[in-house]
């Protein structure tokens, strides 16, 4: 519970929402463990021009909305500042106007401590350090040029990646210089902040789901189904249903002939299918809970890409057997076939969905264990007394500095 110790102004930069995808679901509940603990006025970063505004957000007033505009690294020069320089401004291509940044950084001394809710945020202002700040880093950036590399087979395409790795790890090196406290999705991605230098504290607040009102029934459909849920703009959710779609996809057929994919997410009709009348695309649901009950699995077919997937703590919190590379299953501590299918092979990947769907009491045994694992550490209610941690332990050093 929060400690009571005053009511602290808090600072919340965000540009996530109103996108519906699992960045969303972290900023907004890490956003309400905050408010818990102290008042917050939340600064939405939007995209000049945008038809969207996180101000859509219906749950939260956005006190500043800031318009961001493209500032991208052009011509050979820039490009090879980008490259050789980790302090150079504006990495990501993106700025927040001068006039706009200025409105936050002028009051930057009456707030007890500003929480980033991703590097991206903090990156688009003109400053590069910020006192009594948590970044909550979400995804590491050069964790998608290793796992771009691996899946890479153009000789172009792996020295992007390797440059890639080689830029963003340099920059991930200064990010104890430029913040108080950092944030990590897991274990393995603090051990790396570690490994590389950095030398403030980081704290593991892990990507989490709501718990379900009534525990969840699951009522497998005929004949079975198969599931993806994601964001399809997000590449590493494109990449990988797109591979499932290829390479796993017919196997799977081959073996349950009347099998059908179901995708659910905003842009799953952008996906090349193999048979059309086999693949439905459902587009975004305001509450898939019906409808994940009915999959026989959950895929989560990810070969790059950063960070842990929310998308598996809301397969554990529906009681939906999964079926994931290592990659996806990334920070849950997962073993195949005690809480979930791991796979990272065309071959093994579709045996794993195949017998997801003809072994029907051993998927319902994994997906019990994994729902027990859910309500130990990967609820909110479970994760949000790390928020309090996090920012509590911000503000202690704030206090002692």
């Amino acid at each position: 519970m929060p400690n009571g110790q005053g009511s602290p102004r808090i600072l919340y930069v965000t540009r996530i929402w109103p996108r519906e995808c699992g960045a969303h679901v972290r900023s907004l509940n890490i956003l309400r463990a905050l408010q818990q603990i102290g008042h917050v006025d939340v600064v939405g970063l939007n995209h000049l021009g945008s038809a969207s505004s996180p101000a859509s957000c219906s749950e939260f007033k956005t006190t500043y909305t800031l318009g961001f505009k493209l500032r991208p690294n052009c011509g050979l020069s820039d490009k090879l500042r980008w490259t050789v320089d980790p302090k150079r401004q504006y990495p990501n291509g993106f700025a927040v106007e001068n006039e706009a940044a200025s409105q936050i950084l002028s009051r930057l001394t009456s707030f007890d401590m500003i929480w980033f809710s991703t590097i991206h945020a903090a990156d688009m202002f003109p400053v590069t350090t910020w006192p009594n700040s948590v970044l909550d880093i979400d995804d590491l950036q050069s964790s998608h040029g290793r796992t771009s590399l691996k899946v890479q087979r153009h000789l172009w395409e792996r020295f992007l990646a390797l440059r890639k790795i080689f830029v963003w790890r340099r920059r991930e090196r200064l990010l104890g210089q430029r913040f108080t406290l950092l944030c990590a999705c897991s274990d393995e991605d603090r051990r790396y902040l570690t490994q590389i230098g950095v030398q403030v504290p980081v704290h593991v607040i892990p990507n989490a789901f709501e718990k379900p009102v009534a525990e969840p029934v699951r009522d497998p459909e005929e004949p079975p189904r198969i599931g993806f849920i994601g964001f399809f703009e997000y590449s590493p959710n494109r990449d990988g249903i797109q591979w499932f779609v290829d390479q796993c996809w017919p196997r799977v057929k081959a073996a349950v002939p009347d099998a059908r994919l179901r995708l659910v997410g905003r842009g799953s009709d952008c996906i090349r299918t193999i048979a059309s009348s086999d693949v439905d695309s459902l587009g975004w649901l305001p509450d898939p809970s019906d409808e994940i009950r009915t999959w026989s699995a959950m895929v989560v077919p990810i070969r790059i890409g950063a960070g842990t997937r929310v998308k598996i703590a809301q397969a554990f919190s529906q009681k939906c057997p999964v079926v994931s590379t290592s990659l996806g299953a990334y920070g849950y501590g997962a073993v195949n076939g005690y809480d979930m299918f791991l796979a990272d092979t065309a071959e093994a990947f579709s045996d794993a969905c195949v017998r997801a769907i003809r072994e029907p009491r051993v998927a319902t045994e994994i997906a019990e264990r994994a729902w027990c694992r859910f309500l130990d550490h990967w609820t909110w209610d479970a994760v949000r007394p790390k928020v309090w941690a996090a920012a509590e332990d911000c503000l202690r050093m704030r206090t002692t500095a």
